[in-house]
């Protein structure tokens, strides 16, 4: 199991991650966070990103902040 803290930017111009200072990842989002559509984009570009299903990825905290923290199983 792999723990991820991401920073999240939505309404961003691009999807685009990159790497911290403090080795967390910042992702930037097209999506709006709106309705869940910011956390859709986040797990479906993980997904992508670490070559897993997208039912092996979970937000477990900051469900509708910025910072979060995602489990890839």
């Amino acid at each position: 199991m792999l723990k991820l803290n991401i920073k999240v930017i939505p309404k961003s111009s691009l999807n685009k991650i990159t790497k911290c200072e403090d080795g967390s990842l910042k992702i930037k989002l097209t999506s709006p966070p709106v309705d869940g559509e910011a956390n859709k984009k986040l797990i479906e570009l993980l997904s992508k990103e670490y070559k897993v299903a997208k039912s092996m990825i979970k937000i477990v905290k900051g469900e509708t902040g910025k910072n979060k923290v995602v489990e890839i199983l």
